[in-house]
């Protein structure tokens, strides 16, 4: 399947948000940028490592390498793992679907994993298979968990680069979401704030297309984002 923004060339509705996202960028001179980059930049920055109290937990995946988690990936099952074997999670959900042209997917890579690492028998884990991006991940865990308005307090675990990005897209899902950094400490150097510029746009083309869907009326952008 394919993965990230190419993925959406032939939607009409997300090229559209993808003009207006740009044609407000211009008109902003960049500061709606900034704006999601600084939002970006103080959730990884924030974000706790682990619960206050025990939530359901929802690992997200990550491109596999060769059949396997790579370092990112580890970094997030890592932090489950210890969250799990502090008491706090209620069940575990591995998120992903098949993502390196082979037959496995990153949940059932990600149970693989933890199982060989040592995992506490009593926390139950659930793979969600069917996702490629983020969105579907949480779509397809509110599935998982009985739905709209029945939904547990989940802790999403996940790269603070990401987490951003997925507490916006859950809480637009009606979660009641804690974001949970995999790592330490927000990592310095290039690579990071690569991947967090990469989230801002992300995250500006999502909420600047799901505002101008309601502006607009256009009932199917909105229906993805809720």
């Amino acid at each position: 399947m394919r993965r990230g923004p190419w993925r959406y060339l032939g939607d009409g509705d997300i090229l559209q948000a993808a003009a207006v996202t740009l044609l407000a960028l211009i008109a902003s001179l960049g500061v709606l940028y900034i704006a999601h980059f600084v939002r970006v930049w103080r959730v990884a920055r924030g974000s706790a490592t682990r619960l206050p109290v025990p939530h359901t937990l929802l690992v997200f995946g990550r491109r596999l390498v060769d059949g396997q988690p790579e370092a990112d990936f580890i970094g997030r099952l890592t932090r489950a793992r210890a969250n799990a074997f502090d008491g706090l999670a209620r069940q575990v959900l591995l998120l992903g679907g098949q993502s390196d042209g082979g037959t496995l997917s990153e949940a059932e890579a990600g149970r693989q994993w933890l199982e060989a690492a040592g995992w506490p028998a009593a926390v139950p884990l659930v793979l969600e298979q069917a996702s490629v991006d983020s969105l579907e991940n949480l779509r397809h865990a509110r599935d998982l968990l009985g739905g709209e308005g029945h939904l547990p307090s989940v802790g999403l675990v996940t790269s603070r680069y990401h987490l951003a990005r997925c507490l916006y897209l859950a809480r637009r899902l009606a979660f009641d979401a804690t974001p949970i950094a995999a790592e330490p400490d927000l990592e310095p150097g290039y690579r990071y704030v690569r991947r967090m510029a990469l989230e801002a746009g992300y995250l500006m083309w999502i909420d600047t297309g799901w505002r101008w869907a309601r502006l607009t009326g256009n009932q199917r952008v909105v229906a993805r984002l809720s």
